[in-house]
């Protein structure tokens, strides 16, 4: 038998080898006194990006075409402490930003614990929004809001933002080859700066973000940048209008409920509307950009409130696919938290749960092919009677399922003989709806 004591280096060995293995991985350092090695500073604009190799770069000449009364610039600089700072300007424009990207790499070892931190100035953020943003992967990225935080920095000078890196993660990503490892993306003006960004094994989050598992069933109003002005009062407005239809024996019969696509029966589907629906002194409840939990916000917060409509239509959910890529089943979760409210406020009306209508120009495209990964689950949620499903969207489609921009010229909003075929499809199940007898 060999000597108990001629197998302790073994042991040693075999003990530091699993500390070693176990020890956390080393910080991640994009931006300090000076870029990482290897490390890309890119100007984001819509469709381009711009490499700043030198102290600045702008994307002017690439927006003069199509937003002429655009601007972004991202410029080099040193603060007083050394640290390398970049500044970005935008101007009246959708996207813009800065990225900093890599050769791919693994932030597997960082999801449990990490964080990504870095300092950040607010200069001017009144008339704009900040999106944080990390890849999960190849075409994969998730996102943080930051628009309300971003306003209250403003003028505030530098502050250090701390997040879980797990803020950026959902079941299913692969975050062994990121080549994108942060981004902060403005939209509509501004004017803010960046520093000191890095990717830790640890730390502790000073800014919250939302758990994506529950966002779409968690009652919020609609923070976005473009939306921070109207979309408030014209939940009020709507308020008033509702109740003034009441006092005045107008009660509405008939209510539509849902994102832009239904706000939009008050602009290019007016027409329509005087046609088919003022009869029934119809209530357009839609507002542009809103997802699951800002409708769900709407109605525990008085949108139906005091009305007692024959039917309500609802469709809610392609801003779930769109704005923040939520899982099907995510989206179908705050659909149903919908109906359950809408049947608790409105006793007597029956809903008519329209599907998600098609986007993008093919039926390959990756917001089609979600949206109607929810539709499949839509008949699930009705019943036939209180609750009926209804499917239009085969009339909006060429035989092999191209949409057409005759009839959305967004692919996804419908001009008003787009607005004429949703009318046409919907009229014949409507018309049975209205002609019941009350519940």
């Amino acid at each position: 038998m060999r000597p108990a004591y001629t197998a302790l280096p073994l042991l040693v060995s075999c003990l530091l080898s699993a500390a070693a293995s176990a020890a956390p991985p080393a910080p991640v350092v994009l931006l300090g006194d000076a870029p990482r090695p290897g490390v890309t500073i890119l100007a984001l604009a819509p469709d381009t990006t711009h490499r700043l190799d030198g102290e600045k770069v702008n994307a002017d000449a690439a927006l003069r075409t199509t937003f002429p009364d655009s601007a972004i610039e991202l410029a080099r600089s040193k603060r007083p402490d050394g640290a390398t700072a970049l500044t970005l300007q935008w101007r009246q424009i959708w996207k813009s930003g800065v990225a900093l990207e890599t050769a791919p790499q693994d932030l597997r070892p960082f999801l449990a614990r990490g964080t990504l931190a870095f300092d950040l100035k607010v200069d001017a953020l009144d008339a704009g929004g900040l999106m944080v943003k990390v890849g999960c992967g190849p075409s994969c990225e998730r996102q943080v809001p930051y628009v309300l935080p971003g306003r209250a920095a403003q003028g505030k000078g530098w502050q250090r933002i701390v997040l879980a890196l797990s803020c950026f993660a959902r079941d299913g990503d692969d975050f062994s080859q990121v080549a994108r490892p942060f981004a902060l993306e403005g939209t509509g003006s501004g004017q803010v700066s960046i520093a000191n960004v890095a990717i830790a094994p640890g730390g502790t989050p000073n800014t919250a973000c939302a758990d994506w598992r529950t966002v779409a069933v968690t009652p919020a109003k609609l923070d976005e940048a473009w939306s921070i002005d109207w979309w408030l009062p014209r939940h009020r407005q709507k308020l008033d209008e509702a109740q003034q239809m009441v006092r005045a024996a107008r009660s509405p019969q008939l209510v539509f409920i849902g994102d832009s696509i239904t706000q939009g029966w008050e602009k290019e589907g007016a027409p329509v509307w005087q046609t088919h629906y003022a009869k029934f002194n119809a209530l357009d409840l839609g507002f542009g950009g809103d997802r699951t939990e800002n409708v769900l916000w709407r109605l525990q917060n008085g949108a139906v409130d005091g009305l007692d409509p024959k039917v309500a239509v609802l469709m809610i959910g392609t801003n779930n696919t769109g704005l923040r890529g939520d899982f099907p089943a995510n989206t179908v979760a705050g659909i149903r938290r919908n109906l359950d409210e809408l049947r608790q406020r409105l006793p007597r009306t029956r809903i008519l749960l329209v599907a998600i209508f098609p986007r993008d120009a093919t039926p390959e495209s990756l917001l089609r092919r979600t949206n109607e990964a929810i539709n499949a689950q839509l008949p699930s949620l009705a019943d036939g009677n209180r609750v009926v499903f209804l499917d239009v969207n085969r009339a909006f489609l060429a035989p092999d399922g191209t949409l057409s921009k005759t009839i959305m010229p967004d692919l996804l909003h419908p001009n008003e003989a787009g607005y004429a075929i949703w009318a046409k499809a919907m009229q014949p199940e409507l018309d049975r709806l209205m002609a019941l007898p009350r519940l």
